[in-house]
């Protein structure tokens, strides 16, 4: 809903209105920037793989009987 009280009078705060309609449709008919498909980096892809060895490490370790000594 569009309100419009900034003027005196109903005609004015109408056209204000209007001018604000018309520039909100005028932004939500232009299409969005279509998406270009990009590739992760090769250090990127060697960070997540150095992550995911430390965090398999950390669940090992969790694994198994703990020593009766």
């Amino acid at each position: 809903m569009i309100t419009a009280d900034q003027h005196r009078t109903q005609a004015l705060n109408r056209d204000d209105a209007v001018g604000r309609l018309v520039a909100l449709l005028a932004a939500a008919a232009v299409p969005p920037k279509p998406r270009r498909a990009t590739r992760p980096t090769l250090a990127s892809k060697q960070r997540r793989l150095d992550k995911k060895t430390q965090r398999s490490g950390v669940k090992r370790l969790r694994t198994g009987k703990p020593d009766m000594e």
